[in-house]
């Protein structure tokens, strides 16, 4: 109990951060935690992993038993940076099989867990679970949920509703929110009106935070650019060129050498 309130304490609420001075990315594996322990405030471990890690064309493919495997992979890795859960889809769709979900993400190590929307169901599982581990609530572009990956929130409507789903997401008991793919203004209304932590990707600069996906922000992953990606690294053009120079030596025998031989 004295973790969780420990870490529910830390990001308690958005009146004691200046925006932008949460950082967050995505991390699947032990290699990518460990390189990178320590830079940024949380990785989170997200069911996008079946899109950039396994290939699959969107969030919902995979499983509660394939993500307790990358929780476990990346908390072996992080020895500084917290560590957030997502709940794959319908891990939640009842109070029981929600703690379950999260009592598995809480032995594999994480720190915490994340879900998506706010219907009653979900509201439900956030009163169910955050005894266990603090939850992230997301709302906006929801790929759980939804089937076209677009800008939500533009109209009025829409705009207002997303308002008070985090508005919702916060009295169940959510200690910070991720806003996706919604307007700026929009973004910066709902963090001036809650009082836990906003987590930006695709929401502009007034959050209390920003989330990116590892992958995008090195240059790994370029099947899906969206435009709130920005791109810190050619990391496929780096990959490419080492692995060249390799094969180059292989063929030309001069790997291995004799530094790299045992007498």
């Amino acid at each position: 109990m004295n973790q969780i309130n420990k870490v529910a304490d830390v990001l308690a609420g958005a009146d004691r951060f200046d925006h932008g001075s949460l950082s967050l990315v995505t991390c699947y594996d032990y290699s990518f935690a460990k390189a990178l322990d320590g830079i940024c405030d949380y990785y989170l471990v997200g069911d996008s992993a079946g899109m950039v890690v396994y290939g699959d064309a969107d969030t919902k493919s995979i499983n509660l038993t394939t993500l307790v495997r990358h929780v476990q992979a990346v908390c072996r890795g992080a020895k500084q940076t917290k560590v957030i859960a997502d709940l794959p889809i319908h891990s939640y769709d009842t109070p029981d099989a929600a703690v379950l979900a999260v009592t598995a993400f809480q032995k594999a190590g994480a720190h915490g867990v994340k879900l998506e929307g706010a219907s009653p169901t979900t509201l439900t599982a956030v009163k169910a679970i955050k005894h266990i581990l603090p939850v992230m609530g997301h709302v906006g572009l929801t790929p759980q949920l939804l089937d076209e990956y677009k800008v939500q929130g533009r109209d009025e409507q829409s705009a207002q509703r997303i308002l008070e789903e985090a508005m919702a997401l916060q009295n169940a008991g959510c200690f910070a929110v991720v806003l996706e793919c919604i307007p700026a203004s929009l973004a910066q209304k709902i963090t001036q009106v809650l009082r836990i932590p906003t987590i930006g990707i695709g929401a502009g600069p007034h959050c209390t935070g920003q989330v990116l996906v590892l992958y995008d922000l090195l240059g790994l992953y370029g099947d899906l650019q969206p435009k709130f990606v920005k791109q810190y690294a050619d990391g496929k053009a780096f990959g490419r060129k080492a692995l060249e120079e390799f094969v180059d030596e292989v063929k030309s025998g001069t790997f291995p050498d004799e530094s790299h031989s045992f007498k």
